[in-house]
């Protein structure tokens, strides 16, 4: 039996995004229990010339409606990038979360050959959908969820391998 286009993308997307609002839900957690001041963890970075956790969940988040949009062939909601505090970034998860949950298999499947373009500051990227999801959207996605876990890591969230993978 094949994996069809849905099935590596929507349940991943989703799955993925269920373990970053559990691990955005620990990191507020400690942020209280600690007394820290959550902006300090919301703005933290990794190093100095990196984005902050805010922006890591947000290109995150855009990364996952942007590639369900491009392989759905509908437009990607715009969301405003203001978020500041916990709450914000975890409506901005549950925000995701709604849209990819209105795209069906209907909608994805077949799309492997599909011609998805992206025009970078730089230059502009061609793919089919095959290898933008595999090769493009799941990595970048996977690079920003990987990035969060590590700057909330560094900053002495009790966090392990598990609440990134999440349950099975």
């Amino acid at each position: 039996m094949s994996l069809s286009m849905y099935e590596a993308s929507i349940p991943v997307f989703s799955r993925v995004l269920t373990n970053l609002s559990a691990i955005l839900g620990k990191a507020a957690a400690h942020a209280e229990s600690q007394g820290i001041d959550p902006a300090v963890l919301i703005n933290a970075r990794l190093a100095p010339d990196m984005f902050p956790l805010s922006r890591q969940v947000q290109i995150a988040t855009d990364a996952v409606k942007g590639a369900a949009a491009r392989l759905a062939q509908v437009d990607t909601p715009s969301f405003a990038d203001t978020e500041s505090s916990f709450a914000d970034l975890q409506e901005r998860v549950a925000k995701t979360q709604a849209f990819i949950q209105c795209i069906s298999a209907d909608q994805v499947n077949g799309s492997e050959s599909l011609p998805i373009s992206i025009k970078t500051p730089n230059r502009e990227l061609n793919f089919s959908g095959q290898t933008f999801l595999l090769s493009f959207a799941l990595p970048n996605l996977y690079f920003h969820v990987t990035t969060t876990y590590a700057i909330l890591r560094h900053n002495g969230v009790a966090l392990g391998k598990m609440d990134y993978l999440g349950a099975a």
